[in-house]
């Protein structure tokens, strides 16, 4: 017998703990809920990180899993939550170390993603599933549990806060110019070929100089393959085309960078999905990823979409004959991507956008 739903839950959990872009997709499954039930007290239990870009967040409120803390976090926080009680557990995230971390939550009735969704045997871990929706993007996958409670309206909303803090931060760096935002890294994790080359960012920075006017931030973590990388490409550009912040912001900040800047160029990586959330112009760089699933959602025309290619480069397969989501791990995949296929996207994005950025009304937070 299935668990039966809340027809009205009191109390939602929500369990995504990671990562930065995906996060930033499941905040309009969050909006939705709030609109469904705004009486509905919503918790989120989070990864550390993640709660640093979206602390503040209206109507919800946080609790911290550092990852890096093993089975003693997990205990420590099944004491904060002992005695909490959820009418409903949304179980977001398809990774053994979250479902074991559920298993020490109360809750009437969990809900995870269907068995073909449902990674690291998630659907054990649950009472109700999803129904299927191959080929879903991350967005509508989030979204998909809110359809499954009976939310009706599902457009989407974000309302990120940029506390007062974050902008003068971003300000100190870049004061009153226009500006294009270049976040040239993924995460530096093993076999994670998603950056593109130095040489393909110089030449689209000088592009936006030259061209437009427009000097760009390169903004990353402190990783030494991300301040590498900002070093290969600030000697490869004029030195008044770029202001080398990689490793010198804190989340909160890069939040207010993306929300000041004309432009956004990233892979597939948090930067993309930022940008999406706040509005501004964003293209992403894919071809180790599937952008029909992980594109920044709104701009999902402007991708520069090398994905198709390096599948059948490097798998040697057709797009149709691969699992939905397969990445290419080649790490050759992302130099299929050519400069000029860049800044093609770049000004259709650009001519695209009704407005200069920096006249966009932001969220208020004076914390």
């Amino acid at each position: 017998m299935k668990h039966p739903l809340p027809a009205q839950p009191r109390h939602i959990g929500v369990l995504r703990l990671s990562a930065l872009g995906d996060v930033c997709n499941l905040v309009p499954t969050v909006r939705a809920l709030q609109r469904q039930w705004p009486e509905a007290r919503i918790t989120w239990i989070i990864g550390r990180g993640e709660h640093s870009l979206l602390a503040g967040l209206s109507g919800v409120e946080f609790v911290v899993y550092d990852k890096a803390s093993g089975l003693a976090g997990m205990r420590a926080l099944w004491r904060e939550l002992a005695d909490t009680r959820f009418d409903v557990l949304l179980h977001m995230q398809q990774a053994l170390r979250a479902s074991v971390l559920s298993l020490g939550l109360k809750a009437d009735v969990r809900v995870g993603y269907d068995k073909a969704r449902a990674k690291d045997a998630q659907h054990w871990f649950t009472h109700r599933r999803l129904a299927p929706h191959p080929h879903a993007h991350v967005l509508e996958s989030f979204l998909d549990f809110a359809r499954l409670l009976g939310v009706a309206d599902l457009s989407l909303e974000w309302d990120l806060p940029v506390p007062v803090a974050a902008r003068e931060e971003a300000h100190g760096l870049v004061g009153e110019s226009p500006y294009l935002l270049v976040s040239p890294c993924s995460n530096p994790r093993l076999r994670n070929f998603r950056n593109w080359s130095a040489e393909g960012y110089a030449a689209v920075i000088e592009h936006a100089w030259r061209q437009r006017g427009l000097k760009t931030v390169l903004t990353g973590g402190g990783s030494t393959q991300e301040r590498e990388m900002g070093e290969r490409i600030r000697r490869l550009c004029e030195p008044a085309a770029v202001v080398d912040a990689i490793g010198d912001t804190s989340l909160k900040g890069l939040l207010a960078l993306i929300a000041g800047a004309q432009g956004v160029i990233a892979p597939d990586s948090g930067p993309v999905h930022m940008a999406n959330a706040l509005g501004v112009p964003v293209v992403g760089l894919y071809a180790t990823t599937n952008p029909d699933r992980a594109a920044p959602y709104l701009w999902r025309d402007f991708v520069v979409d090398r994905y198709p290619d390096a599948v059948r480069t490097f798998l040697h397969q057709a797009p149709d004959e691969i699992p939905w989501g397969q990445r290419v791990r080649h790490p050759d995949a992302m130099s299929l991507i050519r400069a000029e296929d860049v800044i093609e996207r770049l000004e259709a994005v650009l001519a695209h956008a009704t407005g200069p950025i920096p006249e966009r009304e932001l969220p208020d937070d004076e914390t």
